[in-house]
């Protein structure tokens, strides 16, 4: 019987094994293909760049200027100041005095009734300007003064919508390593979908989208009653083959900084836990069975060496998975600004399936209620 359990669990493993060869070979070297275009476009149409923030009256004096000084002619900043109790409100006017492009929405707090992220968007959007629609939050810093240019560029025949990439800054802080590297992974499975022509998610962080399509698709309606998802579950709903692409030039990446402790880290996930669940019915069968197969596959790696089933032939698909990843991944971890992290591969990718699956069912059970 003990044989029978053992060679059951080794065709598992070997399953699991075939299974990540798919999605490196299938999905994610299509990202490692993908070149920028290199040459700057011209200005191309008239932008507003939305910005929702809650006390963040720091981060709007560092990073609001530089994005009010981008290079490009015709755009509008506006950020909706959203029920803060700190400095914000005085600080914008007093940006707005040498930036007259920049708009304030203001939102007051309301005793019995919370406003949340979307209701915020919504009234950003429906006070801005323009037609297309650039997304950030306020901790977030443009790479360079060519990033409304770039992704106001991905705007061409039928696209709506313009997936980027918004990487955390490098520290030495022990958690940053991980965090980048989800972040990365994260990157790499949403930008290499949509390279299929099956996008299933973006990033608030750095995300365009036309007025139109949002208007169209009745806004955050049909998700207004979940917490996150102001970006992914609105590109899962909206977007398709024709109106969505890409840009991850390094000119359009938009920094920002990770969380430094466990607690803080654990309560910004915790905002995104369970919105996955909402997602299209073909996209959550597909991450979910890349993120099982990638859990089990170290799993039983480990089990096949621990009692000595096979482990020759175990350590040989842990070794070929591994050159294969090192293949397809070196380019990307560079151009993604993660470049540092390859030599950690086994040791964060291993990592990062075991979080995939705890806080997916952490997920299941965890409400938030508070998007700040």
């Amino acid at each position: 019987m003990e044989a029978y359990i053992h060679e059951a669990l080794f065709v598992l493993f070997q399953l699991c094994f075939i299974v990540q060869l798919y999605y490196l070979l299938s999905n994610h070297s299509r990202l490692t293909r993908y070149v920028p275009n290199e040459v700057l476009p011209g200005p191309t149409v008239p932008v507003s760049v939305i910005i929702s923030a809650r006390n963040e009256a720091r981060n709007l004096t560092e990073n609001l200027p530089y994005i009010l000084q981008q290079n490009y002619p015709d755009y509008e900043v506006v950020v909706i100041n959203d029920c803060s109790t700190d400095e914000s409100d005085m600080i914008l006017l007093e940006i707005k005095q040498e930036f007259p492009h920049l708009k304030i929405v203001t939102i007051a707090e309301h005793a019995r009734y919370k406003t949340g992220k979307k209701f915020a968007l919504t009234l950003g959007i429906k006070a801005a300007k323009n037609e297309h629609l650039l997304f950030t939050d306020a901790d977030c810093k443009p790479a360079t003064l060519n990033w409304i240019t770039r992704m106001a560029a991905g705007f061409t025949g039928s696209t709506q919508i313009v997936l980027g990439y918004s990487p955390y800054t490098r520290t030495s802080n022990f958690l940053n390593p991980f965090i980048r590297f989800e972040t990365l992974k994260t990157a790499i499975n949403y930008l290499s979908a949509a390279l299929t022509g099956n996008a299933y998610m973006g990033i608030g962080r750095n995300l365009a989208y036309t007025k139109t399509l949002f208007f169209g698709a009745k806004g955050f309606a049909s998700h207004m009653h979940v917490l996150s998802g102001d970006d992914d579950l609105f590109v899962n709903q909206n977007a398709t083959a024709d109106n969505t692409t890409i840009e991850i030039h390094p000119d359009t990446f938009t920094y920002t900084d990770a969380k430094t402790t466990l607690g803080g880290w654990f309560r910004q996930k915790k905002r995104h836990m369970g919105v996955g669940k909402l997602y299209k019915n073909n996209h959550r069968r597909a991450l979910s069975f890349d993120a099982l197969s990638g859990f089990l596959f170290y799993v039983l790696f480990i089990l096949c060496l621990v009692f000595k089933f096979e482990p020759l032939l175990a350590i040989g698909a842990m070794v070929f998975r591994l050159i294969l990843q090192l293949i397809v991944y070196r380019k990307v971890f560079k151009r993604l600004s993660c470049g540092d992290l390859i030599w950690s591969l086994p040791f964060l990718d291993m990592i990062y399936y075991m979080y995939l699956n705890v806080f997916g069912l952490i997920g299941t059970f965890i409400k938030t209620t508070r998007w700040k």
